[in-house]
C-alpha cells in the first residue's frame, strides 16, 4: 500500500501546529510532485506563519522562479537574506545570496 505523503504532512500539520517543519515538508512534497501552484501556496502559508524559519526561503524562491515569477522570487530571496543574516545564519545567507544574484542576472 503506497503512503500518501501529501496526507501524512497535513496530519503532522494538525498534529503539531506550532512546527514548522511539517509545513516545509509539505511544500516541498508538492513541489517534488509537479504541483508548484500547491507549492507556492504552501511555501507563502509557512512563511507568514513562521516568518524566521529560513530554509523556507530558498526553497520558495526556486519555486517563484520556476512559475516565471522572477520579481516574486528576487523578493522572496531578498527577504532571506534579511531572516538569514538576523539570525546569524551565515550558511543560509550565503546560498540564498548566490540565489540572489543568479535570478538577478537571469533574462538581464
Amino acid at each position: 500500500m503506497a503512503v500518501d505523503r501529501i496526507a501524512t504532512f497535513r496530519t503532522f500539520i494538525a498534529r503539531t501546529p506550532g512546527d514548522p517543519f511539517p509545513r516545509y515538508g509539505l511544500a516541498m512534497e508538492l513541489r517534488t510532485r509537479g504541483d508548484l501552484e500547491a507549492a507556492s501556496a504552501a511555501f507563502d502559508e509557512l512563511i507568514e506563519m513562521f516568518p524566521d524559519y529560513v530554509p523556507s526561503y530558498l526553497m520558495s524562491g526556486g519555486v517563484l522562479a520556476e512559475l516565471g515569477r522572477k520579481d516574486d522570487a528576487i523578493a522572496r530571496y531578498q527577504r532571506g537574506v534579511e531572516v538569514a543574516t538576523a539570525k546569524g545564519d551565515q550558511h543560509a545567507r550565503n546560498e540564498l545570496a548566490s540565489a540572489l544574484a543568479a535570478a538577478q542576472d537571469a533574462g538581464a
